[in-house]
């Protein structure tokens, strides 16, 4: 049987889809690749692999006869300010790689996520549409965006089956954040379980879209499995979660733990959350494939805090205040 490739598996997203396959498809027909093991070994085989390496990339497809790929390694928007052309190379160089070894060798489908990052100062905020001005001010959406054409290109010139969806801020109780600019609204729920206050980066007011991570991977799924006629998007889908103020979110935690609180310190992240939308048009996903989120702020909340582990070392030390 032919197997799933899921290139970044140690990550946020890469972590939890590879579980997700390993119970559709058996835990043999799942490769897990990332640049190291992960720190708990799982029950599908691991392979190191950095995407920039394309030979290494294309004996690992040969040798586990893979059929899909699903692309998640990337640097992303706060992180990538620090390394501009590192996350240049490693968003664009490293899906070019997997869009031309799908070429050759005839992958049957690609998956790839672009960002709302792609979206811009010039993007209606509330909604943002599917089709839309795009002017990225991070070399994170700069990376996306150009991913996104690569994606379309790949499609019509090629045929390569891509299919991308435009993720909001993904939040996540099984692994720390990585570098994103909407990583505040996890390391909320970590502090709020240690019983600390909170600094925020991003104002009380700055409104953002979000997804939380079942939704995040069952997305994935119904995009991947639809029939191919169905995806008419092939640079990326909007796709919308919920939508929610960080004083919102705390507010909606402090109901649940109370004496929690936030204070508000923004640094350069702000600037880059302010040139995001504060909502996402998704309605072409709905019609084109059936998408629409199960999980709201409430019930997004209320497992969160059932879940989340309060283990200090996962949140940078600069998250938190101490009361």
């Amino acid at each position: 049987m032919s197997a799933s490739l899921v290139i970044g598996a140690n990550g946020q997203i890469g972590s939890e889809l590879v579980d997700a396959l390993a119970a559709a498809h058996g835990d043999a027909n799942v490769v897990a690749a990332d640049l190291a093991p992960p720190r708990a070994p799982g029950r599908s085989p691991f392979v190191a692999l950095d995407v920039l390496d394309r030979a290494r990339l294309g004996e690992i497809v040969q040798r586990h006869s893979v059929a899909d790929v699903y692309l998640l390694a990337a640097t992303l928007s706060a992180k990538g300010e620090a390394a501009p052309l590192d996350t240049w190379r490693l968003n664009v160089d490293g899906l070019l790689n997997v869009l031309e070894l799908a070429r050759e060798r005839r992958i049957a489908r690609v998956f790839w996520p672009s960002s709302i990052a792609a979206f811009g100062p010039h993007t209606p905020r509330d909604p943002a549409p599917q089709w839309t001005a795009m002017d990225p001010t991070t070399m994170y959406g700069a990376s996306k965006l150009a991913g996104e054409r690569l994606c379309a290109y790949y499609f019509a010139r090629h045929g390569v089956d891509v299919r991308s969806v435009r993720l909001p801020g993904v939040i996540s109780h099984r692994t720390p954040p990585g570098g994103g600019t909407t990583d505040y609204a996890i390391a909320m729920f970590h502090a709020a379980k240690r019983g600390e206050a909170y600094r925020c980066f991003v104002d009380a007011d700055t409104t953002l879209p979000m997804i939380y991570m079942p939704d995040t991977i069952r997305a994935i799924g119904e995009l991947m499995a639809a029939e191919p006629s169905r995806v008419r998007i092939r640079s990326s889908y909007n796709l919308a979660g919920m939508s929610f103020a960080a004083r919102t979110l705390a507010d909606a935690i402090a109901r649940e733990v109370p004496g929690f609180s936030v204070r508000y310190e923004p640094d350069f992240r702000l600037a880059i959350a302010d040139s995001w939308p504060a909502s996402i048009d998704d309605r072409e996903a709905a019609e084109d494939w059936g998408w629409h989120a199960h999980y709201d702020l409430r019930a997004m909340t209320a497992d969160m805090l059932a879940h989340v582990v309060a283990d200090p070392a996962i949140i940078p030390a600069n998250a938190g205040i101490q009361h």
